[in-house]
């Protein structure tokens, strides 16, 4: 993977930036959520592809959103993320290369942050949904798109125990916060 970044800007206390390969993966999601459009919801092909494009938008939003919440739970730890950094369709957190070693506990918080924010979310637009749904369209299917991505991808999909998403650091951390508390 290249080094290469594009730097966005400095925003919410956070330098963000992306790797170039976000436009590649971005294209294949919009291909991958136009088809979701066209067989889900029954759009013809050019609002599919309205769809692909709002719903990845979304997307990326979402993740945004998904790290902010990460960095909420930082900045309340006293151990603030200082920036993010997108590749491919996630981003990543960056912290401070002088932060000190810290307790597993101030890992547990910060991984949380993320999933949190995201279930939250997706049951406000799930709420959201539901009062739409009587008047269907993009707007509805947008939402809804909105509510079960935030659930399936930024809540629970954060949470499988893979060592680069938050499960992975929950799994990493939570037995040596047992260790910690024993002999602390």
């Amino acid at each position: 993977m290249s080094k290469k970044r594009i730097q966005l800007g400095h925003y919410f206390g956070l330098d963000l930036s992306m790797r170039p390969s976000v436009f590649g993966w971005a294209a294949l999601l919009l291909a991958l959520l136009a088809g979701l459009g066209a067989w889900w919801f029954k759009f013809g092909v050019g609002m599919a592809v309205v769809f692909g494009l709002l719903a990845t938008v979304l997307h990326y939003a979402s993740e945004l959103w998904h790290q902010l919440g990460h960095a909420v739970a930082a900045r309340k730890t006293g151990w603030p993320m200082s920036g993010l950094v997108f590749f491919t369709v996630l981003a990543v957190g960056r912290y401070p290369q002088d932060e000190p070693e810290l307790p597993a506990e101030i890992h547990i918080r910060r991984a949380l942050g993320g999933p949190v924010r995201s279930v939250t979310t997706a049951a406000a637009l799930g709420a959201l949904a539901v009062l739409l749904r009587p008047l269907g369209g993009m707007a509805y299917a947008l939402v809804l798109f909105a509510a079960w991505w935030n659930f399936i991808v930024f809540t629970l999909g954060s949470l499988l125990p893979l060592r680069f998403l938050d499960g992975g650091t929950l799994l990493y951390w939570w037995p040596r916060r047992r260790k910690q508390d024993v002999n602390g």
